[in-house]
């Protein structure tokens, strides 16, 4: 939701990489900033109506970035687009340092944007972000955040090791570095980044990004 500067860009990078994307926007003149070659679904409309959403095919998104100018309308799509159609993977552009805190203790990932890129939205969107924080010179390994589904949550580190078969590296919790023990366990808001075969990486997604099996140990 929205088309200024960082809207197109982060649409076009998404596009980039091989995502089908919608952009909404209340001023049609605004979809003028996407390039010529952007191929993705352009929807007229306020962000946070239901029907401009559903124009917008929301029930197959898989993430939501509300990036307009307003604060408040922000936040309200970011919480109708979790709350109503239960997309977990939402992040919302905030102008106001400290209600971004606020927001973000909330579980709505924010970016204030003093710290804004596009690349910090798409980390929080997807999986694995756009890119591996770091690969090794063979290309055999890659070090990248990973989207850890709300039900690993409580599951200690060792467990959750075992079955996305790749090793947690570190974790950021409360903006501070933890180097986890085989007995870590997952809180709420935790950021984990993992050492992941970059051969293996999206089965590492698959098995992170979704529901825990049940059952599982």
């Amino acid at each position: 939701m929205g088309c200024g500067r960082v809207g197109a860009t982060l649409a076009e990078s998404l596009e980039d990489y091989g995502h089908s994307v919608a952009v909404i926007d209340q001023s049609p003149e605004a979809f003028r900033r996407l390039s010529p070659d952007f191929s993705g679904k352009r929807v007229t409309g306020i962000g946070f109506d239901r029907d401009t959403l559903e124009q917008a095919e929301i029930d197959d998104a898989y993430g939501f970035a509300a990036v307009s100018d307003g604060d408040n309308s922000n936040i309200l799509a970011a919480r109708v687009v979790r709350e109503t159609f239960g997309i977990d993977n939402v992040v919302a552009r905030i102008y106001d340092s400290h209600r971004a805190e606020i927001y973000q203790r909330l579980g709505i990932p924010t970016v204030a944007t003093v710290k804004w890129t596009a690349n910090q939205v798409l980390r929080r969107m997807l999986p694995m972000g756009a890119t591996p924080d770091y690969v090794d010179p063979s290309g055999a390994v890659a070090l990248s955040q990973v989207d850890v589904h709300r039900s690993w949550l409580g599951v200690a580190v060792a467990d959750l090791e075992e079955a996305a078969g790749a090793r947690a590296a570190y974790i950021i919790r409360a903006g501070a570095c933890v180097l986890p023990t085989a007995l870590t366990v997952m809180q709420e808001n935790d950021t984990l980044h993992m050492i992941i075969p970059t051969a293996d990486a999206s089965r590492v997604e698959r098995v992170l990004a979704n529901p825990r099996a049940q059952g599982a140990e």
